[in-house]
């Protein structure tokens, strides 16, 4: 048995494995919670177990249980929803043995906040281990409710609301998996960290049983054959993550980046997160036309965002100048240029520049030519799947980025997987079906208001999201969320590189108190709570930078509501607050200033799929 420091996680781990008698597991594995003074078993019969190429670590006895250990240490995050972070944790190993003496060790953490896991396969020789897949399963009650994200391998789907866990044919579903247990108010979000070079990213199937998530490999490719992993041992897998707790536990909890590995880079102080002014939204095009470039380089200027980013088919410029021209127009307005690229990964994407990170010589040569004209970061858009050569690729770029000091920025990728401590220059992930698809199709018109309040709870909750949020006025496909809600997303949704996505002449016709809230509002947080929400109906969220707070609140429903704030919960005494709120209709917006005493709640009037936002000092 394994607790949490604080005592209310609680981990049984039981061997059911019996000598001469088959079996399709040796282990169960339960988790409780302690909820209302007792402890609730949130899960049961959870299996454990490795697929090589040379063993099936299935059939095991559990040999031994190691001596558990405290983890106690701290390291500071520049993305994310907090600066410092206090990493609390008790640890166990416990060996498992085939009949033939193999063995494989399992290394679980209990923290205050959740429970991680991972394998590891012992040195034997400077052999390589072929992994080929895993036992693992989740086993979730009947009858749960879920947000579960169908597999896609740009992690560009919605969260939809199910208690009976089916999906399309397949059953494939993405991390993180967000859960509500049954009868007490705990919730867990399942997903995975620290995934490293001789790790694939796995992703979760239940088409056996709608209330078992078995966790699954990729499938090979062409052009990467191997399935799963192999790597020189010890091997060691990815950390499996289960966060847990109440939401607001669960929305706050840093297990992702607790469990990975401590930063490779010793001088951040060129890593600087800000906001920037984003081109693509507005045309569905890249940057080709120069004297486009130079409108969002002077929207940058008059919004005090200290970014501009230059997207796809810059290599081909032109209309009064090139690639060179426009980061010389920039540097002249004081404002720092980054640049998109393609992986050159896949075969389904020509979006031109091509193959320039593919392989590490060319990427070298590359970011050097940056380093030498004046580039900030890189924006790497288009990755092939999941598969460990993908992982390498991730990798090798942010760290060929670091020694080159340039920032990165994840499209068309995998999730977040706790890489921003280990490489503090990842700044944001897109992984997420955010504003840009108001320029595919209507899904978004229709879908945003929920969405927007699910993402809050599920894939915002392990790492910064690139969403390119807060539009005004509509792209190929029209937005039906107000302009209050719009302006929330930029305090709602977390990214290190917020890319605003809307025309200049969008964001210099607001009102002054909105177009001064986009001036300065941060884009990095010493510390983040909820306050209240649920899933696809509303999330308010406090973020602080210094001794300010910004709180933003999304209604994700189709009727007008009144949201209460509880300023108590992160201010104890008299406050001083601003609010920019939903006007009359839903393109304009209601200001006010107030000073609340101590304790007093503010009740604030939110539009259908509305919202708002409060500075409170």
């Amino acid at each position: 048995m394994l607790t949490s420091p604080n005592g209310n996680i609680k981990l049984v781990l039981e061997n059911t494995y019996r000598k001469g008698q088959a079996s399709n597991a040796s282990s169960d594995l339960k988790i409780y919670f302690r909820s209302g003074g007792k402890f609730t078993e949130i899960m049961s019969g959870c299996e454990l177990g490795l697929l090589t190429a040379d063993e099936q670590f299935r059939n095991m006895e559990l040999t031994n249980a190691g001596k558990i250990t405290s983890i106690k240490t701290s390291y500071e995050m520049i993305t994310g929803k907090r600066r410092s972070i206090t990493n609390v944790a008790n640890e166990e190993v416990f060996t498992f043995t085939q009949p033939n003496k193999k063995e494989l060790k399992v290394i679980f953490r209990a923290y205050n906040d959740g429970v991680a896991f991972r394998y590891q396969v012992p040195a034997k020789n400077g052999t390589t281990v072929n992994v080929k897949d895993e036992y693992t399963t989740y086993h979730i009650p009947a009858r749960t409710a879920r947000w579960v994200q169908g597999y896609d391998s740009g992690y560009e789907r919605f969260y939809p609301y199910s208690t009976d866990g089916k999906g399309d044919k397949k059953q494939e579903w993405a991390f993180p998996a967000l859960f509500k247990a049954n009868d007490v108010p705990v919730w867990y979000l399942i997903s995975e960290a620290n995934n490293s070079e001789v790790n694939c990213a796995a992703r979760l199937n239940n088409s056996k049983d709608a209330n078992v998530y078995k966790v699954t490999y990729p499938e090979p490719r062409k052009r990467f054959p191997q399935q799963g992993a192999l790597g020189q041992t010890p091997w060691t897998s990815q950390w499996h993550t289960i966060s847990m707790g109440s939401m607001a536990d669960v929305v706050g909890s840093t297990l992702v980046t607790d469990v990975s590995e401590p930063s490779k880079i010793k001088d951040t102080n060129w890593i600087i997160p800000g906001s920037v002014s984003w081109i693509y939204w507005a045309y569905n095009h890249g940057s080709k036309d120069y004297k486009k470039v130079v409108e969002y380089v002077d929207l940058a200027k008059a919004m005090n965002w200290p970014y501009v980013l230059i997207d796809w088919e810059w290599d081909a410029m032109t209309n009064g100048g090139n690639l060179e021209d426009a980061v010389k127009y920039a540097h002249s307005k004081g404002i720092k240029p980054l640049m998109w690229y393609n992986s050159g990964t896949t075969d389904w994407s020509d979006a031109t520049p091509v193959d320039r990170m593919r392989t590490r010589e060319k990427r070298v040569k590359e970011f050097e030519w940056l380093n030498k004209i004046g580039v900030y970061g890189v924006k790497v858009d288009f990755f092939d799947g999941d598969q460990q050569d993908m992982i390498d690729l991730y990798l090798g770029i942010l760290k060929d980025a670091a020694d080159h000091h340039l920032m990165v920025d994840f499209h068309g990728a995998t999730i977040p997987r706790g890489w921003a401590r280990t490489y503090p220059n990842l700044m944001t992930v897109e992984a997420v079906y955010g504003a840009e698809w108001y320029n595919n199709n209507d899904v978004l018109t229709k879908k945003a208001a929920v969405h927007n309040t699910t993402l809050p709870f599920t894939r915002n909750v392990i790492g910064s999201m690139d969403y390119t949020p807060v539009t005004f006025s509509n792209s190929q496909h029209p937005h039906i969320t107000s302009y209050g809600h719009e302006l929330a997303l930029s305090v709602v949704f977390e990214s290190a590189l917020q890319n605003f996505a809307d025309r200049p002449e969008a964001y210099l016709a607001l009102p002054e108190e909105p177009r001064n809230f986009l001036k300065t509002v941060p884009a990095a947080w010493d510390d983040t709570k909820l306050l209240s929400g649920y899933p696809g109906d509303h999330v308010v969220i406090a973020r602080r930078k210094g001794n300010t707070w910004y709180i933003g609140g999304l209604n994700g429903q189709e009727n007008a509501r009144a949201m209460e704030v509880d300023l108590s919960l992160i201010k104890p005494g008299k406050a001083k607050v601003s609010i920019i709120q939903d006007g009359d209709t839903d393109t304009t917006f209601k200001t006010e200033d107030k000073t609340f005493d101590k304790g007093q709640k503010v009740n604030v009037n939110c539009l259908p799929r509305g919202g708002f936002v409060m500075v409170v000092e």
